[in-house]
């Protein structure tokens, strides 16, 4: 029977980012889309309460009641108890799909089947979507305990080798943003807010990071930056499987594949830049 270890967590967490959805609507002349969309893009700013969605849109009360409840009942907004309103789940599917038939996830591709051949563990290519990371491509191991990570499932940027790579190519306002709020334990080894303080200098010199049981007990992962012409971070490419072969001490062996799965994803992009030994 086959086994293995399912690294996907049911959590989810929103932003703080505040942002005014009136700077940025665009008037198409359908009224009802561009209000529906100006509160899409009050929520994705941060805009949490029904009184926080009618200040940043300037919509009156019962015409902002009217057309959340119609987005709610498409899977556009979900409400959660004590936290608000935030982007429903039909928006992650739709995400998805994008992703999927982006570029990106076309020519990353013979890296991750090489890097998945290469290691023996599984492989993921991550991006950023607002304050997690989602899963645009996995490619996984043959072994009978490997990690699944099914395309389009979001992971937290706290915890976790791909999520402290992202982290470490945050502008230093955004990530203060995600560290100065209590970050959820995952394990006894979810790092602190200082602990990721203290990482991601490292991480951003050598381009990799590495995890071991921070998110998913028995879980270890090693990640690596997919970066830009003008230091700009595209994804993060990962490989992850069970501690006892993807453990701190075989890190730094695994991180030579790694990062040079990033090069090459990088290359099928367009993108050059100096060669770097890992450290």
């Amino acid at each position: 029977m086959e086994l293995y270890v399912n690294i996907w967590n049911m959590g989810e967490r929103g932003t703080s980012h505040r942002r005014s959805s009136r700077a940025t609507a665009v008037g198409t002349g359908v009224g009802v889309l561009d209000r529906a969309i100006a509160i899409l893009d009050a929520v994705e700013g941060g805009s949490r309460t029904f009184t926080d969605l009618v200040r940043a849109t300037g919509f009156s009360g019962p015409t902002a009641h009217r057309l959340i409840k119609a987005m709610e009942a498409h899977g556009l907004l979900s409400l959660q108890r004590g936290f608000g309103y935030r982007l429903g789940p039909r928006l992650l599917r739709l995400a998805t799909v994008a992703m999927a038939e982006l570029p990106l996830r076309d020519l990353a591709r013979p890296a991750l089947l090489r890097l998945s051949e290469v290691t023996g563990e599984s492989a993921q290519l991550y991006v950023r979507s607002g304050d997690e990371r989602v899963c645009v491509d996995t490619v996984e191991s043959t072994s009978e305990l490997r990690t699944i990570v099914p395309v389009g499932w979001s992971l937290p940027l706290t915890a976790g080798s791909a999520g402290k790579v992202l982290l470490a190519w945050a502008s230093e306002p955004d990530r203060e943003r995600l560290l100065e709020k209590p970050l959820e334990r995952f394990t006894p080894k979810t790092p602190t807010a200082l602990q990721i303080r203290g990482q991601v200098d490292a991480i951003r010199r050598r381009g990799w990071s590495m995890s071991s049981g921070e998110r998913e007990r028995g879980v270890g992962s090693v990640s690596a930056a997919v970066v830009g012409p003008d230091d700009e971070l595209v994804a993060v490419v990962s490989i992850s499987g069970p501690e006892s072969r993807v453990g701190v001490l075989a890190a730094r062996r695994f991180s030579r594949a790694v990062v040079a799965a990033a090069r090459e994803i990088e290359r099928a992009l367009g993108i050059s830049r100096p060669s770097r030994r890992p450290r």
